[in-house]
């Protein structure tokens, strides 16, 4: 029996990061959105801990970065190194220092610096702004059943399961951000493929007050215990004196008894304190990517079409950056100027980085603390000294991918998108660690700092901008502006005259998307009857 029906635009399934990502882009377009959430999202688990540069951006964007900065629980200024060490009471090995570029300060790549904060806390964030949107609600503690879709919408039946409530939803679209177990994935018949079980771990959270004082590794964000009976990832994660312990590649037959945590705890660090355990689950490190994304009027996003191994801290990002993808184009088509290709696109740009990425998550999670432990590693005598030498230099060799990665955070790009007009110019080859700034249509749009201490991504429009050298004949501004009013295209045009932009920006035009990737870029602006404004807002 359906006791109401509830009428949005788009209905998003799963307010995680993912969710909130889609319906914070489509609030701040003024489009109706609905998300249901299974769950209260309370809890102790850690999920992600690293929010990086390029979310952080988006941050920025919608107006919640510093909030987010307020909200660190130890200090945005706390150093993220990354130490390797036989326990935390042992011998170093070596360190990553601003391991994923989370030190304040500015760059001259990037507007907002990577954050090291657990993602229960980001959600916080995220929820509280979402709050302050009108056309936004948010439903927690319910349950989608299941969902259809015609030629008008989609309907979707739900339950709020403390009062057995049932409602059917009408939407015009609907995003599956309903994770690695994805109902929404189900109902559109979209399998996930790739390789299960690469590895076994434990995600365990526990308070010691004393343990960072406790060791003479000094602060940081991550400590690889490499030894020989308890190889294992640990590491502060909240206030209270709250951190993580991951043992890593646990065996097939191992089961993990919280009575028992306590013990293995103090057998990986040595230091011997009284350590309370808040909470423990298993979970199998793979690597999958679903088949499909959509299904006419229904999208997946997040972990609900790609799962990969945590190391490197991709994978909330990955999925902010679908729903930012998604919300852009969904809201573009419900206010009457995106196209039909403009929705094709976000499979055919987005899946494509997924698989880059997985790739790079399966690189890092292939060399674990277990792998780096060799007989003698911790003796105290010139031997042992020799080792951990050898060992640390094979750590810098085998994991600064895992750790300096802006080349992934910040150079992926999109090819071969029917809302992208290519240049001719040819694509860059992959480095997941040196970031090179381009201008080349797929790419990030270059940062720059401007004289007024803004970001150059602050002059940006909600939707599309024209960056136009000071050169540019004002002729081709005028045409740029006509064609965009005609379609209904919001476009903003700046004309920035710091002498740095016009060497990022070489051209004498450049179309930016909402996103901040660049659409187009030549020295001349097209005739109306070679339709770009038309195939950038996918109506070509």
């Amino acid at each position: 029996m359906v006791d109401s029906t509830v009428r949005t635009r788009v209905l998003i399934v799963g307010a995680g990061p993912v969710g909130m990502a889609a319906a914070i882009e489509l609030g701040h377009r003024g489009i109706p959105c609905l998300l249901i959430e299974r769950n209260d999202r309370v809890g102790y688990a850690p999920r992600a801990k690293t929010t990086n540069v390029r979310t952080r951006e988006h941050f920025r964007r919608w107006g919640i970065a510093d909030a987010l900065k307020a909200a660190s629980p130890l200090g945005v200024d706390y150093p993220s190194n990354v130490v390797f060490c036989t326990r935390l009471s042992g011998q170093e090995l070596t360190r990553f220092e601003n391991a994923l570029y989370c030190a304040p300060g500015r760059n001259p790549f990037y507007s907002e610096h990577s954050q090291w904060i657990p993602q229960y806390t980001v959600e916080e964030v995220m929820r509280s702004h979402i709050q302050s949107l009108p056309n936004v609600e948010m439903r927690f503690n319910t349950q989608l059943q299941k969902i259809s879709q015609d030629e008008q919408g989609v309907q979707a039946a739900a339950v709020d399961l403390p009062s057995g409530k049932a409602y059917v939803i009408h939407a015009d679209y609907l995003i599956g951000a309903d994770g690695a177990r994805s109902l929404v994935r189900e109902a559109i018949g979209a399998k996930l493929e790739g390789t299960y079980g690469l590895a076994r771990h434990y995600n365990i959270v526990f308070r010691a007050p004393g343990l960072a004082q406790a060791h003479k590794l000094g602060p940081a964000i991550m400590y690889w215990q490499v030894n020989g009976d308890a190889p294992s990832l640990i590491g502060p994660m909240d206030r209270g004196d709250k951190w993580f312990f991951m043992p890593t590649s646990v065996k097939e037959d191992y089961k993990l008894d919280l009575a028992d945590a306590p013990a293995l705890i103090r057998q990986a660090t040595g230091i011997d304190l009284p350590y309370e355990i808040l909470s423990s689950d298993e979970w199998v490190a793979s690597r999958f990517l679903s088949n499909s994304y959509r299904d006419r009027r229904v999208f997946l996003a997040g972990d609900a079409c790609h799962l990969h191994p945590p190391f490197g801290g991709y994978g909330m990002n990955m999925g902010v950056a679908d729903g930012v993808d998604l919300g852009w184009k969904l809201a573009a088509v419900l206010k009457g100027w995106g196209g039909r290709q403009l929705l094709d696109s976000y499979e055919q740009e987005r899946r494509p980085v997924h698989a880059l990425v997985l790739d790079e998550a399966v690189a890092n999670h292939s060399v674990l603390s277990h792998q780096l432990w060799t007989d003698g590693l911790d003796a105290n005598d010139a031997t042992g000294a020799a080792l951990r030498k050898d060992v640390g230099a094979r750590i810098q060799t085998s994991k600064m991918r895992e750790f300096n990665t802006l080349g992934v955070m910040l150079g992926y790009h999109y090819e071969h998108s029917p809302v992208i007009v290519p240049d001719g110019s040819p694509e860059p080859g992959h480095d997941f660690v040196n970031y090179i700034p381009s201008s080349r249509p797929g790419h990030l749009a270059p940062h720059a700092w401007m004289h007024d201490g803004s970001s150059l991504y602050d002059h940006f429009g909600q939707y599309f901008t024209l960056l136009a050298s000071k050169n540019a004949p004002s002729e081709a501004i005028d045409e740029a502006q006509r064609q965009a009013k005609a379609l209904g295209v919001s476009l903003k045009v700046i004309q920035p005259q710091e002498a740095g932009i016009a060497e990022l920006y070489p051209m004498l035009l450049t179309l930016i998307r909402p996103d901040q990737h660049i659409a187009w870029r030549g020295n001349a602006w097209p005739s109306a009857t070679q339709g770009l404004m038309q195939q950038v807002s996918g109506c070509r």
